[in-house]
């Protein structure tokens, strides 16, 4: 019996490396060859971005601070008034049932302008509302300024006596409108007939009978 001595070939396996090339930057390349390299030029730094600001409107000036932080609002600058400007007395009767507003010269003797609560709405129980003063105001204030009056004194009354002795609700929007509509308040006072030991109110001794 005859044996076989031819040997079969063995599978050789073969290990591929993988070579991994490590680049160094240029310094490093240039100090192994002893090359100097120019410098770079310095960069200067970049200046911030600042925001441009909005061109203030026609009598506004720079922002101020107002409410939380970051938040702000135009002052407001009125103009100076001429040394020659005409003063006026603005007179405001307020009740809960009305509004009336009279404009008047420094001595009260001469009437220039009036407005009233039923002069602007329909309504009787509107009269005497802050939107009937305002409107009632502006009336006013529009009349004395073509009279020539540029800044007023305000007095604020109350029915007074046996009435109410604080102003209505149209006091306050009646003196605002006059101060936006362009004329310098001057001073703020309260007239209001106060009686010293009170007045006999009307109605006799048991009431208004209806």
């Amino acid at each position: 019996m005859t044996t076989d001595t031819t040997e079969t070939p063995k599978t050789e396996k073969r290990a591929h490396s993988r070579h991994t090339v490590h680049v160094g930057s240029a310094n490093t390349l240039a100090s192994a060859a002893n090359v100097e390299l120019p410098k770079p030029a310095p960069v200067a730094p970049k200046p911030a971005e600042v925001p441009a600001a909005a061109a203030p409107a026609e009598g506004f000036q720079q922002q101020r601070p107002f409410g939380r932080p970051g938040f702000s609002r135009p002052a407001f600058v009125r103009q100076p008034l001429p040394p020659d400007a005409k003063w006026g007395i603005a007179h405001i009767y307020s009740s809960k049932n009305d509004t009336i507003i009279t404009i008047t010269d420094l001595s009260g003797a001469e009437t220039i302008a009036i407005g009233s609560g039923g002069m602007v709405v329909k309504n009787d129980r509107e009269e005497g509302g802050p939107y009937a003063a305002m409107q009632a105001a502006i009336r006013a204030a529009d009349k004395a300024k073509e009279r020539g009056i540029l800044a007023i004194h305000v007095r604020v009354r109350a029915p007074g006596g046996h009435g109410s002795k604080t102003p209505g609700s149209g006091a306050q929007a009646a003196i605002r409108a006059l101060s936006r509509s362009g004329i310098k308040i001057g001073k703020i006072e309260d007239v209001t007939p106060l009686p010293t030991d009170t007045t006999k109110r009307p109605g006799g001794k048991r009431g208004r009978r209806v």
